[in-house]
């Protein structure tokens, strides 16, 4: 992905990005759960940057973001490199993420250095495979800083089915 589809992609990320979630450091929204701190600003962008190349099919996107040896832990499963997820779950994480509509309903960032992570809770729903999806997501992202941007190094994914009252 040239600097330029990159940058387009974290501006249309920024623009996209539900008003919530909007920084006012001068309100104390350092470090406080369901804040991304300003340091962390940036890798948060990046975040919603895959999670828009994924939904748009963009897979080229998705995994430009990715530093080569990316590790993506789910339901107990590992893929332990960008070409191993390349070849085993991007097409079909892209395809869910067009049948499907996530909303995040909480997210936390932090930042030291060159390493931020980004914490996101939230719910997916929607039709996918011929099947009603109803999901509580978790999200846990880990980036480094590299010459030409954050990259993510970590994606730890979770989810469940919501109880009664969810």
């Amino acid at each position: 992905m040239s600097r330029t589809s990159l940058a387009m992609a974290l501006a249309i990320a920024v623009l996209a990005a539900p008003p919530a979630f909007a920084q006012d450091p001068a309100h104390g929204h350092d470090h406080a759960a369901g804040s991304v701190a300003a340091e962390a600003a940036e890798a948060a962008m990046v975040v919603d940057a895959f999670h828009a190349a994924l939904k748009a099919g963009d897979t080229a996107a998705a995994l430009a973001l990715m530093a080569p040896e990316v590790m993506i832990f789910e339901e107990g499963g590992a893929e332990r490199s960008r070409d191993e997820y390349a070849s085993h779950h991007l097409g079909s994480d892209a395809a869910f993420a067009a049948a499907s509509e996530a909303t995040v309903t909480r997210r936390s960032g932090w930042a030291e250095g060159d390493v931020a992570w980004i914490t996101s809770e939230g719910r997916t729903m929607g039709q996918f495979n011929g099947r009603a999806v109803n999901r509580l997501t978790t999200e846990t992202m880990v980036l480094k800083r590299h010459n030409d941007g954050w990259r993510l190094h970590h994606i730890h994914w979770s989810s469940r089915a919501p109880g009664p009252a969810s």
